[in-house]
């Protein structure tokens, strides 16, 4: 008989109470926090995210790894620790049972996330943009840890897309491939994170929240291994076009070969030379994103959880 080392998992009171009363959950990540804005900036980005779950009726349960323990709901004091104590190491699902074992702390990313929502039993989680088959993959195979994931964990992941620094036809064929449903929620095209379109059709559009939460629960029935991606695009007053994401792309990758930069190093590289080169407007929009894809999930959580009740009710 094997025996294992029992998770350590805390609960924040509010996500405790959620669950026992069925009640919506969205997760969220703590990577935004401590690898995204500086500090207070993090801090009051990381509640706006939060209050956008509620604001969609949905209680939020942010993420993080602290003294061994995996936290799922982190407390305001949490965040704000996170938020302004440097060198806090970014966590991949590879990386978890290391940390855990060592009684170390950091930051979830979308992949360790989705690994700690599953155990909690969360099934709804939100991020503004997924990772994905990275630009040059073909001779790098450099592939997101996101993308494996969600073929392991029963978990939506309500998303603005996939960062458009990346490949994205390929992060579509992934996807594809490993069998991974993806819907976009009132738009035709597949969105690429702060922009509206990635120029790409998306295999389904779905504009009714409850034929979203059939639809997750039918790939569960179905006997689905992993998740749902649900896409859904930034509202048109924050996104940037795509044309000139494109361009200071193309310029970042550039330099990016220039110095060298690549592998783990090479998201963070491109997304801030990109910000430069539009002249912050993009790490606004990221943050604004960050927002409005947090409500949407809140609300399908919301929708998720009705379907849940209405068929115990009728059972």
């Amino acid at each position: 008989m094997t025996t294992h080392t029992p998770l350590p998992i805390d609960l924040g009171e509010e996500v405790a109470a959620a669950l026992a009363a069925g009640d919506s959950i969205v997760a969220l990540e703590s990577n935004v926090i401590t690898h995204g804005l500086p500090y207070p900036d993090n801090a009051l980005t990381a509640r706006k995210v939060e209050d956008a779950v509620r604001a969609g009726g949905a209680v939020p349960a942010t993420i993080g790894i602290d003294a061994g323990r995996i936290i799922v709901g982190m407390g305001e004091r949490d965040i704000d620790r996170f938020a302004s104590t440097p060198g806090i190491p970014k966590v991949s699902s590879r990386d978890l049972p290391v940390i855990l074992a060592r009684g170390g702390t950091g930051a979830t990313t979308v992949a360790s996330s989705l690994v700690a929502a599953e155990l909690a039993g969360i099934t709804f989680f939100s991020s503004a943009g997924i990772g994905g088959v990275h630009r040059g993959a073909e001779t790098t195979m450099d592939i997101s840890a996101d993308l494996v994931q969600f073929t392991r964990s029963k978990v939506a992941v309500v998303c603005a897309g996939a960062k458009n620094i990346l490949d994205l036809k390929l992060t579509l064929e992934f996807l594809e491939t490993h069998c991974v449903p993806l819907i976009t929620y009132r738009s035709d095209d597949f969105p690429a994170f702060y922009c509206l379109s990635s120029g790409l059709r998306s295999p389904h559009r779905i504009d009714d929240e409850n034929v979203i939460a059939r639809t997750v629960d039918h790939h569960w029935a179905l006997g689905g291994a992993g998740g749902v991606v649900i896409a859904t695009p930034p509202r048109e007053e924050d996104a940037i076009d795509r044309d000139e994401a494109e361009a200071a792309i193309e310029q970042a990758l550039v330099t990016a070969r220039r110095d060298g930069v690549s592998g783990n190093a090479i998201t963070k590289y491109l997304m801030r030379a990109v910000d430069e080169l539009t002249g912050g407007r993009t790490a606004e929009a990221n943050m604004a994103v960050l927002i409005s894809t947090a409500e949407a999930g809140g609300r399908l959580a919301a929708a998720y959880a009705r379907h849940v009740r209405d068929l115990v009710a009728v059972s």
